[in-house]
């Protein structure tokens, strides 16, 4: 008797420990969860699916953001998909999101649909709250969580795009509304803040693209600039990012939010409370 204790105990501790980190497939293959420690089948959880930019990963997706150190403190699921190889080339991962960025070998892959496909899989095997479903992605899966977005609007409360732009058509406002952030460096060099082209084919810029989805809330366009900056790039000295907000006469569940890194690149080296501000900001914005 006296051994069997502290064995169970260490299958206990190890059956808590794994438990936090389960799989899906939601049609291409198995995904990796991040489940809180503390979830409760008997509560609704909020649900995070970050996307990947061109070429990378899921799973360089997540060294990167580093969204999962938050999982069990916000009490949040955590999904870090793959996109499809492109046929072209080296064969990077890419979303087929916009015109622009960046299905350059004419896939008809739907990886809008895949999406929703993610988020319908976890909630069929978990208690997500369905007024708090959001989106994250760095330049090509920005660019992907626009589109979903506005394709999926009565899912998506909120989404952030890091690097991303919003569709390279002005299209109608989606049915829904839904609470937008982009974040994005003056000096990124691969997608510019001020909008350019892909091939030809332009994107807009990180102002166009939230006063487009502040529109898309009924929300007024002329932007307020927060007092307080924030620090996200942990090699420009002090709070080098300006937070403007477009929040005046929103529809319910709508508004738009732009977080200016002076200075920062593409892929800008994030700071230690980077994460935590963005993840913050996306539970802050629930559907009504």
């Amino acid at each position: 008797m006296r051994t069997t204790v502290p064995v169970l105990l260490v299958a206990l501790l190890t059956s808590a420990v794994t438990a936090s980190a389960q799989t899906i497939d939601a049609g291409r293959g198995e995904l990796p969860l991040r489940v809180p420690a503390d979830y409760s089948e008997d509560t609704p959880t909020p649900l995070v699916v970050s996307l990947h930019g061109y070429g990378s990963s899921g799973a360089g997706q997540a060294s990167y953001m580093k969204f999962g150190e938050l999982v069990d403190s916000h009490g949040f699921l955590l999904v870090y998909p793959d996109g499809t190889k492109q046929s072209t080339g080296e064969n990077p991962q890419f979303w087929n999101a916009s015109e622009a960025c960046c299905n350059f070998a004419g896939s008809t892959v739907d990886d809008s649909a895949y999406v929703l496909s993610i988020i319908t899989t976890v909630a069929a095997k978990y208690n997500v709250d369905p007024k708090r479903i959001y989106l994250f992605g760095h330049s090509n899966g920005g660019f992907m969580s626009y589109r979903a977005a506005h394709d999926h609007s009565d899912t998506i409360a909120a989404i952030a795009s890091l690097a991303g732009a919003a569709s390279s058509d002005d299209r109608p406002a989606p049915p829904h509304p839904v609470h937008v952030l982009q974040i994005h460096g003056t000096d990124d060099s691969t997608i510019a803040y001020a909008g350019d082209a892909i091939r030809g084919t332009t994107y807009p810029g990180a102002v166009e693209s939230v006063e487009r989805w502040a529109a898309y809330s009924g929300c007024a366009t002329d932007g307020m600039v927060n007092d307080e900056k924030l620090d996200l790039e942990r090699e420009i000295a002090g709070q080098e990012t300006t937070v403007t907000q477009y929040a005046k006469g929103c529809i319910a569940g709508g508004s738009s939010e732009l977080w200016t890194i002076a200075g920062g690149s593409h892929v800008p080296r994030i700071s230690e409370t980077y994460s935590q501000h963005v993840i913050e900001w996306l539970l802050a914005h629930p559907k009504p």
